[in-house]
């Protein structure tokens, strides 16, 4: 039998996330962008991404086209289902920011409920959750796939704005009025509130 006194835990020895935010210089946060189908979610978070990587800063978008089609292909729109899409989400989230990684996250997540459920998983103090506000008429006039025409037509059920709620937030960070504001002054509105809290300082 080998000596007990030669194994040593190796838990001290792994980098951690500190380690990873200093190699890469930026503080990681859950950038969470909440809203309406149609609001520009998808459209201003990658925006978001676009500018940090001008400045230097190593992100991951994740939204409906690599979250839905990849690890959370099995899930429906069920309520049920939406929590769970939410919370596989956060823990995702959650991986990326532990490796010192801003992680830009754009999903409907329509309730108090299910956003305060990722903030759990993610910690408030890492979480900035963005209002995408946008009426339901803009919504739906932007819905090129005509998803809203088809939700009030009773071919897709349980479609967030039409017959599933949509609860706004109540303090978000960030309010971006994206039928007020182009995608430029939404990210520009954006990014005066989440550079100083990604900004790395060594000291």
């Amino acid at each position: 039998m080998k000596n007990q006194n030669n194994l040593h835990p190796v838990f001290d020895k792994i980098l951690n996330r500190p380690d990873k935010e200093k190699l890469l210089k930026q503080h990681s946060r859950v950038i969470w962008l909440t809203g309406l189908s149609g609001s520009g979610k998808t459209t201003v978070g990658r925006q978001v991404e676009m500018e940090l990587n001008k400045r230097g800063y190593l992100t991951q978008v994740l939204d409906g086209d690599n979250i839905r089609t990849g690890i959370n292909n099995n899930l429906g729109f069920t309520e049920a289902d939406r929590y769970e899409n939410i919370r596989r989400i956060a823990e995702v989230s959650k991986l990326f920011m532990n490796c010192g990684i801003i992680c830009i996250n754009s999903f409907i997540s329509p309730t108090r409920r299910i956003r305060h459920m990722a903030m759990g998983v993610i910690g408030k103090e890492n979480f900035i959750e963005v209002y995408i506000n946008a009426p339901l008429e803009v919504c739906e006039s932007r819905d090129v796939k005509g998803l809203y025409q088809k939700a009030r037509e009773g071919k897709i059920k349980n479609f967030t704005g039409i017959d599933a709620p949509f609860e706004a937030p109540l303090n978000p960070d960030i309010e971006l009025k994206t039928a007020e504001l182009t995608v430029e002054e939404s990210a520009k509105k954006a990014l005066k509130f989440i550079l100083p809290i990604i900004e790395y300082n060594s000291k």
